[in-house]
């Protein structure tokens, strides 16, 4: 028997719609700036350059969020939210593999198929470069304030 009572236990995080409800604002937020970029910055050919810019910029700050939250300990919670709401939500919406998956089947569709290997490819490599590059600043941010 479990000394947890129902009414006491802990919901997990996806069955909480306070948690839920960050995500889907931050998501919301991240598509909304993510249009709003790809409406304001101008197109430079058949290359969907912004879309570019934007996966990779957005796995830097991913990794540096995640960089920065991770090991809290007694401000779990708050990291928490913060992961669900910049992370999963503003960040996830933010970015986006479907554009990119779109953008290198219309390059391969249209004859261009070096630009559709250049973008597929380089949005991974310097997409994981960049996650590890925000995890790396944020770490070395992180063990200089621990010194401190």
């Amino acid at each position: 028997m479990s000394d947890v009572s129902p009414a006491r236990a802990v919901r997990p995080p996806h069955l909480r719609p306070a948690l839920i409800g960050l995500v889907l604002l931050g998501g919301s937020l991240g598509t909304a700036a993510r249009e709003g970029l790809v409406l304001a910055v101008p197109s430079l050919g058949s290359f969907p350059l912004v879309i570019f810019l934007i996966n990779v910029g957005g796995a830097f700050a991913l990794g540096g969020l995640l960089g920065s939250i991770v090991d809290r300990g007694s401000r779990a919670n708050r990291a928490l939210s913060i992961r669900l709401f910049a992370g999963t939500g503003f960040l996830g919406g933010f970015t986006t593999y479907s554009a990119l998956a779109t953008g290198t089947d219309l390059l391969l569709r249209n004859g261009d198929v070096a630009a559709g290997i250049l973008y597929a490819g380089g949005s991974l490599v310097l997409g994981l470069a960049a996650a590890a590059a925000g995890l790396a600043i944020a770490g070395s941010s992180r063990g200089r304030e621990d010194a401190a």
